[in-house]
């Protein structure tokens, strides 16, 4: 398995630092490359300095802010795309966590070109380990909670970072094939955990990507179904 999946983990403390012009600029490089889920669908990354707010929020020197046109599937989007952006950000020395539920700081004028706003992301030198001790077992439920089948790109899908180590996916292995699902949400908090599932589900599936000599996503009219889940597309 690819070793930056294995180890990294989610910082919250970072040395308040700036970073070095050829680090930046590697990201910026970066994220004219990463690959999108759904390249039919508009997005936008921002890099700030700027703080962000709201509950769960993280002390940063920098922050990726991701934008997207509402369509299916922009937030699965998101999640693929940004996570793409930490396993690089991880691999380089730099610490980074997801804030589901914090956003930018100071609102901006809108303008037609802008993005719906989706999600943030901390980064920076981290202040406490960037690695996780690969001998002590990672906060996860085991694979046969979480899926169904055998295929070895599962346990990367697993180790994925999602919001409130809550895990709501479902994957169902058949024939190198990996169907995948989000969990169905109480329609009190949907508004919420639609939004932060799907974002969850597009992570994993980047993990999965990882792990994939060849990779392709698309929905099937013959899929299975899941009680209680959200088919969201399949693994080719």
């Amino acid at each position: 398995m690819n070793e930056i999946i294995q180890k990294r983990q989610s910082i919250r403390t970072y040395e308040h630092t700036p970073l070095d012009d050829a680090t930046l600029e590697a990201l910026r490089t970066e994220i004219k490359n990463v690959t999108p889920l759904y390249p039919n669908i508009r997005y936008s990354i921002e890099i700030t300095d700027k703080p962000t707010k709201g509950l769960y929020n993280v002390k940063a020197p920098y922050y990726l802010i991701f934008g997207s046109e509402k369509k299916d599937g922009a937030h699965e989007n998101i999640g693929f795309i940004g996570q793409q952006l930490d396993l690089f950000l991880s691999e380089i020395g730099i610490g980074t966590c997801w804030l589901g539920i914090a956003k930018p700081g100071k609102a901006e004028e809108k303008e037609d070109s802008i993005l719906p706003f989706v999600i943030c992301m901390s980064f920076g030198r981290p202040a406490e380990p960037l690695y996780r001790n690969l001998a002590s077992k990672p906060d996860r439920k085991a694979l046969e909670e979480i899926s169904e089948g055998v295929d070895e790109r599962l346990e990367a899908a697993r180790l994925a970072p999602n919001s409130h180590n809550a895990q709501n996916w479902y994957f169902i292995a058949q024939n190198r094939e990996i169907h995948c699902y989000r969990k169905k949400t109480n329609p009190f908090v949907r508004f919420v955990y639609n939004r932060l599932n799907a974002i969850d589900v597009g992570i994993a599936i980047c993990h999965i990507a990882e792990e994939s000599s060849n990779f392709s996503f698309l929905k099937k009219p013959d899929a299975p179904m899941r009680t209680g889940y959200v088919y969201i597309g399949t693994v080719i």
